[in-house]
């Protein structure tokens, strides 16, 4: 998923004036998450097609689907960290992993929630969106980064930077994990990510929306 940095993070890799402490995301953090994460994403251009921002209710739609995803994370025991200034959540970062025997399927119960929350048909772009990303994928067994944002409160301190490398370290704690993939809906995205590393695939079309699915490969 694309991320939501600003330019200066684009810009200065480095960061000048980095803070925050990386904490694993608990129960009690997914309502804040969803909230800095509705923010971020808004104007996601890929949200905006699956969830229909042009009807009415796109911003509840939206905002279901987002919950309904840290929900269905939490309980997967998936990746999930949040930088915090206190009790102030700064960012957040959220990896799934897929393997060949734990793709990135939904269960019959997010699909349920997802139904009654966000609709069937988001529900059905939701799915179109994973299935095509994982069949451009030249393998099998990765993670993927699903959401990364920086509050735009908080933006242009280098906080993003610190979210890549928190999503480094569970790469690097994975040794069957052969990358990190990322789906970048706009080129300001993939060039955030490919200053730290990661080098395009191959342009995705999910939909009418075309983006650039990019890849950091494990170094052994």
């Amino acid at each position: 998923m694309a991320s939501t940095m600003d330019d200066t993070d684009i810009d200065n890799p480095t960061g000048t004036d980095t803070q925050g402490v990386l904490q694993y995301l608990g129960s009690e953090h997914l309502a804040p998450a969803a909230s800095l994460l509705l923010t971020a994403y808004t104007d996601d251009p890929l949200f905006q097609a699956i969830f229909q921002a042009q009807k009415e209710g796109y911003e509840q739609r939206l905002r279901a689907a987002i919950r309904e995803e840290l929900a269905a994370f939490f309980e997967a025991g998936q990746p999930m960290y949040g930088l915090f200034d206190g009790d102030t959540l700064e960012g957040v970062v959220c990896l799934t992993r897929a393997s060949k025997g734990n793709p990135l399927q939904r269960f019959w119960h997010w699909r349920l929630r997802m139904l009654l929350t966000a609709g069937l048909v988001s529900t059905r772009h939701m799915l179109e969106k994973e299935r095509v990303i994982a069949e451009a994928m030249p393998v099998s067994d990765y993670h993927m980064l699903s959401f990364i944002a920086v509050h735009p409160r908080y933006q242009q301190r280098g906080l993003g930077e610190l979210l890549v490398r928190a999503a480094e370290n569970v790469l690097e704690d994975d040794i069957e994990s052969a990358g990190i993939a990322v789906y970048a809906t706009r080129s300001q995205y993939a060039r955030f990510f490919e200053q730290r590393g990661y080098t395009l695939l191959r342009d995705v079309k999910v939909g009418d929306l075309r983006g650039q699915l990019l890849f950091h490969t494990r170094n052994d």
